[in-house]
């Protein structure tokens, strides 16, 4: 039988999720086997665990400290909000039932048995078990049948830490107040507490440590230093959501709903250093020089699909749609982009049908069953393998859909517009692919990073132009380079069918004069695997092409202007030596 030690809190967000992390971390380290607990945890920011049910993301992370796969015996019990007075709640990784507030206190008998038959199975299988708790262990008016702070800890008599966050102020009355309000009989198993997100010098805490342990009687076991990369981690709250991100040259806007749902998939948006992040909050525009807009998941698709239009983000999204920007719906975001959401029994929150914004021909009807398990995707995009998951109430179908985002095994996921520029997916997780990041909706821009690169690496100096609407995207010189990503899904024994359109400004529609750019770039190349190849068998990588102005197709009537890439010659105009690029820059 396993120890344990839990972690509790004087309120929310005071760090107890990290703490926790790093415990189990130090254990792990030192040849501990230790694993994460937390009996009760509410939160949209859910993960997929290996026994094919969900668990809190903080969860996640934890188990990963620990060289763990996330097991939903680690969160038996997770509430995902639905509402300000009702959640869905998640039992051993299955859902169970909606409830509101009230409701789920009379269950909570119930729910203790659960956690504690979770913590068993864990304290059978591990040397260690670290137990983070909920909120505040001062709420009173809830220890009544509590199954997240000190209701556990007194059921499973497991020593408890108190944690007091300094940064927001009053952490002396956090902890001295904790101790006055709760029984003689929680307080018996506290055993000590620590200062949390102390800045500058800690000696001048010192009186205030001493004070602290003779109004508590608790151990003051030190002072944790503030963590500046904190914020790197994942939030389990979506009020941690908020800002902006990077100053780079393609500008990313997330809407941020009220129900936002696995936020977590724009932390490597946040930390890409050639994106420009702003998480849009109520009362917000959305600024019309944005390149993509994504649409995030949502835990009530209908609900919060009602609230983007109560603050006129439909009308933003359509003049965006209309100036040729990209526009990503993930899961929530996805069924909202279609024509309609029907949910005549109410599985997503009440009973109704929703018009949605109808840039996608699709239309969604929600069920009883959760799609939910992590999978491997073939994107359609750029060819590259996704590591994601699927975690969602409904099923979409429609014309789009017959142009999917991506595919894993026999099924194909999401849709894709005619133009290119909306697209929906239910997978989450996918900006964590390096590689598929940029070309979500943003291949031109994809293709020009990587041209970048590789001029960069063969030492050739250039200049870009990194306005979306620009004709020309690099100088070499007097050489006017544009720069394409195109399809390669047609590409025959002997032929590039590189079916790249020859509009330029992101799709405002207009054909290019055969006068505005001298050499046309065709980025060709992404790693791929086994797995991908057998979709793509006669894809290469790491290519690419360049033809020349006078090779290009021109339009059957109007002779001045461009209208497609012909098919290639492989033997034509493959280049890997550079002799090609380096004699045109001199001979312009």
């Amino acid at each position: 039988m396993g120890k344990a030690l839990m972690v509790q809190g004087t309120g929310s967000s005071v760090g107890k999720s990290l703490l926790v992390a790093g415990l189990i971390r130090a254990a792990y380290k030192r040849g501990v086997r230790v694993a994460p607990f937390k009996p009760q945890n509410m939160s949209n920011n859910a993960a997929i665990t290996i026994d094919g049910g969900e668990a809190g993301r903080a969860q996640a992370f934890q188990a990963f400290a620990a060289g763990l796969e996330l097991h939903s015996d680690m969160n038996p019990i997770l509430l995902k909000p639905e509402s300000t007075q009702g959640s869905q709640i998640i039992l051993q990784g299955k859902k169970y039932k909606s409830l509101k507030a009230r409701e789920y206190f009379s269950h909570k008998a119930k729910f203790l048995k659960i956690a504690l038959q979770s913590f068993k199975n864990l304290t059978n299988q591990y040397e260690l078990i670290i137990v983070e708790g909920a909120g505040s262990a001062a709420e009173v008016n809830l220890r009544k049948n509590d199954i997240a702070n000190m209701g556990f800890a007194t059921a499973t008599n497991i020593p408890v830490i108190m944690i007091g966050d300094i940064d927001r102020g009053g952490v002396i009355a956090q902890l001295v107040g904790t101790k006055e309000v709760i029984t003689q009989e929680d307080e018996s198993l506290i055993k000590g507490f620590l200062i949390n997100k102390f800045k500058g010098d800690q000696t001048l805490f010192d009186d205030g440590m001493k004070f602290i342990e003779n109004k508590t009687g608790w151990k003051g076991f030190g002072i944790l230093p503030f963590f500046e990369k904190a914020n790197l981690f994942p939030a389990e709250d979506s009020q941690d959501l908020k800002g902006n991100y990077g100053t780079g040259p393609f500008k990313v806007t997330i809407l941020k709903l009220p129900r936002i749902a696995n936020f977590d998939d724009f932390d490597p948006l946040k930390l890409d250093t050639r994106l420009s992040v702003k998480i849009i909050e109520p009362n917000q525009v959305i600024s019309p020089d944005t390149n993509l807009i994504i649409l995030p998941g949502t835990k009530s698709t209908i609900a919060d699909l009602e609230f983007l239009r109560s603050q006129n983000w439909d009308i933003d999204i359509m003049g965006h749609v209309r100036r040729g920007g990209f526009v990503l719906g993930i899961c929530g975001g996805y069924q909202m982009l279609g024509k309609e959401i029907i949910d005549d029994e109410g599985f997503d929150g009440k009973a109704s049908r929703s018009k949605g914004l109808n840039l996608l021909n699709v239309t969604t009807k929600m069920g009883k069953e959760k799609n939910l398990g992590k999978k491997r995707f073939v994107s359609f995009i750029n060819q590259n393998m996704i590591n994601g998951y699927e975690i969602h109430l409904g099923q979409t179908i429609g014309l789009d859909c017959e142009k999917p985002f991506a595919k894993t095994g026999d099924k194909l996921d999401g849709a894709i517009s005619k133009n290119g520029k909306v697209m929906g997916t239910y997978i989450h997780g996918l900006f964590s692919e390096d590689n598929f990041r940029l070309v979500t909706g943003v291949k031109g821009f994809a293709a020009e990073e990587h041209f970048n690169l590789f001029l960069e690496k063969h030492g050739i100096e250039y200049m870009q132009d990194t306005n979306m609407y620009s004709k020309v995207d690099h100088w070499l010189g007097d050489l006017r380079i544009q720069v394409k990503f195109p399809n390669l899904r047609a590409c025959d024994e002997t032929n590039w069918a590189v079916k790249t359109h020859k509009s330029h400004g992101s799709g405002v529609g207009e054909l290019y004069k055969d006068d505005v750019f001298d050499l046309l770039a065709l980025f060709i190349g992404f790693e791929m695997d086994e797995e991908i190849s057998k979709y793509f068998p006669k894809a290469v990588t790491n290519d690419w092409l360049f033809v020349p102005m006078e090779d290009l197709e021109r339009h059957h009537e109007h002779k001045s202007y461009l209208k497609r890439v012909p098919k290639i010659p492989k033997d034509k105009y493959l280049v890997n030596d550079l002799d090609f690029l380096k004699s045109k820059i001199r001979n312009n």
